[in-house]
């Protein structure tokens, strides 16, 4: 599968070196492959922080406060909207707290890279459809995200 991965850094609180690139990538590629999911991809990752996931957060979904990370799917899949199986699917954007990912990664107990991957992966299942609203979406979900983390090396 192709994947072409789109960056960006809207904070200055953490350093965004290679190796956290090309853990996210290893987190996309997994939760796609995972999938079955082969159509060329190209996917959008902001890194931000508390503040700017905040005001992405109040400006998109009313909520004022801020959250670990939002997802911004170009398909609505979940009702058949899906891309063009002979183009580049552009399958949405990723905004990833870096800040609140290190504060939660303290809370779990468990290192900051692992909740990154989590994030990234939470988030990739979104662009494809999954949501969590009602308690069988959210199990289904939670199932879909042990089986990638595991698969990527990075289970609990």
């Amino acid at each position: 599968m192709r994947l072409k991965i789109y960056w960006a850094n809207e904070q200055n609180k953490t350093r965004v070196n290679l190796g956290m690139k090309m853990l996210i990538r290893r987190a996309i590629k997994g939760a796609l492959t995972c999938e079955d999911w082969d159509q060329p991809s190209t996917v959008s990752v902001t890194f931000t922080d508390n503040e700017g996931i905040r005001e992405k957060n109040r400006e998109f979904r009313g909520i004022d406060s801020p959250t670990d990370v939002l997802s911004f799917p170009m398909y609505d899949m979940q009702n058949g909207d899906t891309p063009d199986p002979d183009t580049v699917a552009e399958l949405g954007d990723i905004v990833l707290s870096l800040e609140r990912a290190y504060e939660q990664s303290q809370e779990f107990g468990h290192s900051y890279e692992r909740e990154c991957a989590f994030l990234t992966v939470h988030s990739v299942l979104h662009l494809l459809g999954y949501d969590h609203m009602e308690p069988d979406e959210e199990e289904e979900m939670r199932a879909r995200q042990r089986i990638i983390m595991k698969k990527i090396g990075l289970e609990r």
